[in-house]
């Protein structure tokens, strides 16, 4: 049996490797040259890799309610509460063997701070910035989807530490969102602060394609315990009193490879036990519409220097 990858940009070809090496067999389709009729006749799917760019979501899962095929689909999920909805309403009973491409939930790091006790917790910080321009070789942020108005920009396309926040704390909601954005795209946000509370505390989440140096660190603070991570660097600094830092081994394709492994067994048992904070869609609405509802509230303070 085949899983089909639609969708052959960089996150397309890394799905596509990684399944491979997994021991599954791939179909690796470009968007572009997708065929729905033919693909329709196929027999030998499996499931399917949703890889595409974020406006291209809702047509390839209603194909894949219609053939009865499991799907992973990249985050976000849309970029807007309707969006979601619709989603979530063609998928159904689709949603217990899918997965939302959230791999950030199974950093090393991650995974020890939700296992440990967050009941102290007043506030968080977390952060992540990359220079847009450093990103991949032979790569042009003008001619991708990140620079539409509509399903791209930075709070979508690095939305990771959004998801993170609300599944250490799963009550929080949107305050308010400050956003750069740049004279030569329109509606895109190139930085975005997004300001939560819920039950007894409050943080910040921030976002950028503006940093020279990359940036991807948290500061989880309680009354008992402060706790600074760097999931670059693959530290967890717990100061109770005296600072204990931990440091894990992490390669950033293991969390694709350990999310890709969780759907894999989805696929053929619902029922089997996943990883600590898996993303299957059926448990993932929350976070979809947390996205959405901060990308609705962005409220544009200037622009960015930036030349292209």
């Amino acid at each position: 049996m085949v899983i089909a990858v639609i969708g052959a940009g960089s996150i397309g070809r890394r799905h596509a490797e990684n399944l491979q090496a997994l021991g599954r067999d791939v179909a690796l389709i470009p968007w572009r040259e997708f065929d729905r009729a033919t693909f329709e006749t196929r027999k030998d799917i499996k499931g399917m890799v949703i890889a595409t760019a974020t406006h291209v979501r809702l047509e390839l899962v209603d194909l894949c309610v219609a053939m009865n095929i499991p799907f992973y689909v990249e985050k976000p999920l849309h970029w807007t509460a309707q969006g979601v909805a619709e989603i979530y309403d063609r998928a159904g009973d689709l949603a217990q063997r899918s997965m939302v491409g959230f791999m950030a939930r199974y950093h090393p790091v991650v995974q020890a701070l939700a296992g440990q006790d967050l009941s102290d917790v007043y506030g968080f910080t977390f952060e992540i910035g990359h220079d847009v321009r450093q990103w991949r070789q032979n790569w042009s942020f003008p001619a991708s989807y990140a620079a539409r108005a509509d399903g791209g920009g930075v709070l979508l396309d690095l939305c990771h530490e959004l998801d993170m926040a609300l599944a250490l704390f799963p009550d929080l909601k949107i305050d308010a969102v400050s956003s750069v954005g740049h004279a030569d795209f329109d509606g895109v946000d190139f930085a975005s602060r997004i300001a939560l509370s819920g039950a007894g505390r409050s943080g910040t989440v921030a976002m950028d394609y503006l940093s020279p140096v990359s940036i991807r660190r948290s500061e989880v603070n309680g009354v008992t315990s402060a706790r600074s991570l760097d999931l670059l660097a693959a530290t967890l600094t717990t100061n109770a009193g005296e600072p204990q830092t931990a440091t894990f081994d992490y390669d950033r394709n293991d969390m694709f490879r350990a999310i890709t492994s969780d759907w894999l067994a989805l696929i053929d048992d619902p029922q089997t036990p996943l990883r600590p904070l898996a993303p299957r869609l059926s448990d993932m609405r929350a976070s979809s519409d947390l996205i959405a509802d901060a990308w609705g509230k962005r409220r544009f303070a200037g622009t960015a220097e930036m030349t292209f």
